[in-house]
């Protein structure tokens, strides 16, 4: 394949990752936005196959299929409520494999176009350091994020006295490295920054609480973009340079929606900093108020309130996730619609621990697009709603953020669920939610509790509506 149709099809490669994102930022056109990724990525794979620089075919198909058996088995079994760590896990290889790449370069920089080796282009040596240096922090420190997420790693912050002075002076390190790489060439500075590199992946994400991660793999998403755009350089690809470049720009821009989301700052983000103090603070202090009188009702009591309400407004969080109730939800919602129920759901922008998430359960499960709206979108409607729904949502609904100057999650916008007339909350228990701060809300005089498992509750509200 010459070159020049090679340029043609990668351009179409990246045409359609470009329609993906485009087809990906609404749930009504996600799975033509998948469509079109999965499209770009066989015509960017067969494109490749078929360059003449290709010369051995066995070992890439043979990796072809092995990572296409994994990638079936994992989205087999993957749990819906798994997806963060899973993204999380994704990211730490696509680092890896920069850095794998900016290796390869060096010892055979022939084979790459870049010069030869002992006398590899200026620009190019600092590329690949680049992308190496990216690539480490992305896999380390993905690797961290993923730990916090499955439970293998605590989710409190693990600081020690020092840690910002320490990161400070490996971040100096690592540049004057990068510089001393791309001004000499040799091997012993590439080792040396990819290993401090390696090591600030760690501390930057250690010292992040639980219920900070989802912006974290966020702005690890955008990374493991730049990183790749970073190899692309190297390699005079420049498929690699559009994609990466897409992945880097959509994932900082979705940190930044996040961050907005959460009331954070976008640069402590990129610093692997925040998040630390707030979060030590909703560990060490708790929050746990359950010796207070809570309202404690039955999946009987929930069908009669919602059976004479006139309208209903449902907040779906990462309980329903975990019990996979949102099918439920919806034969419910269906039945108190026929009573004539005005019935809408409220997504809030980091939902279910990362964005779209609830999106994407509620339209599994068939809900209309139309009657799933944002906070900005429903806020001011529960003030004139008879009945809050809060199916295993928990932080998103707390107005501890709004009122408490002292709370871990002051600042952060929330659901304004207290302002319905009545609160139904649809919990395992009265535990508190991801950032472990205890809700105000279950102990108001408006607020029913019905504990126990969120589609067992649906199934048992259905029979009795």
């Amino acid at each position: 394949m010459s070159v020049n149709i090679s340029a043609f099809f990668y351009l179409l490669s990246a045409l359609c990752f470009i329609m993906a994102l485009r087809g990906l930022s609404s749930a009504a056109t996600s799975k033509n936005g998948n469509l079109f990724g999965m499209v770009g990525m066989g015509i960017a794979i067969a494109t490749t196959l078929f360059s003449p620089v290709v010369g051995h075919y066995f070992p890439i198909l043979a990796m072809i299929a092995a990572g296409g058996l994994v990638g079936i088995f994992i989205a087999k079994k993957i749990k819906m409520t798994a997806l963060p760590q899973l993204v999380a896990g994704f990211h730490s290889l696509v680092g890896l494999a920069a850095v794998c790449v900016a290796f390869a370069a060096y010892l055979d920089p022939t084979a790459y176009g870049i010069g030869i080796k002992g006398h590899i282009r200026t620009m190019s040596l600092f590329e690949m350091s680049l992308g190496a240096a990216i690539g480490a922090i992305t896999f380390s420190g993905s690797l961290i994020a993923f730990g916090k997420l499955q439970g293998l790693i605590s989710g409190k912050p693990l600081v020690f006295e020092g840690q910002h002075k320490l990161n400070a002076v490996l971040g100096s390190v690592l540049v004057l490295s990068i510089l001393l790489f791309t001004l000499t060439g040799h091997l012993t500075f590439l080792y040396l920054l990819t290993f401090i590199a390696f090591a600030l992946g760690f501390l930057m994400i250690l010292p992040i609480g639980g219920a900070d991660m989802p912006v974290v793999v966020s702005m690890l998403n955008s990374y493991s973009g730049w990183a790749a755009a970073g190899i692309g350089f190297t390699l005079s690809n420049n498929l690699l340079i559009i994609t990466g470049a897409l992945v880097g720009a959509s994932g900082a821009i979705l940190s930044y929606i996040m961050c907005k989301g959460m009331n954070r700052s976008i640069m402590n983000v990129i610093l692997g900093g925040f998040g630390t103090d707030v979060s030590a603070t909703a560990i060490s202090n708790g929050g746990q108020s359950h010796d207070r009188p809570v309202k404690v009702s039955s999946s009987e009591d929930a069908a009669f309130i919602l059976s004479n309400a006139s309208s209903v407004i449902i907040v779906p969080g990462y309980g329903m996730a975990v019990a996979q109730a949102q099918h439920a939800l919806r034969e419910m919602v269906d039945i108190l619609k026929t009573k004539g129920i005005k019935i809408r759901y409220a997504i809030h922008p980091v939902a279910g621990r990362m964005p779209g998430h609830m999106n994407v359960l509620l339209a599994e499960a068939n809900v209309p697009y139309e009657d799933v709206l944002e906070l900005d979108e429903i806020n001011s409607d529960f003030g004139t709603t008879d009945v809050a729904f809060v199916i295993g949502a928990n932080d998103i609904t707390n107005p501890a953020a709004k009122t408490d100057k002292s709370s871990p999650i002051y600042g952060m916008p929330v659901l304004d669920v207290e302002r319905a007339k009545t609160v139904l909350f649809i919990k395992r228990s009265l535990a508190s939610g991801y950032s472990g701060v205890d809700n105000d809300l279950f102990y108001r005089d408006h607020t029913f509790m019905v504990l126990g498992d969120a589609k067992k509750v649906c199934d048992a509200i259905i029979k009795e509506t």
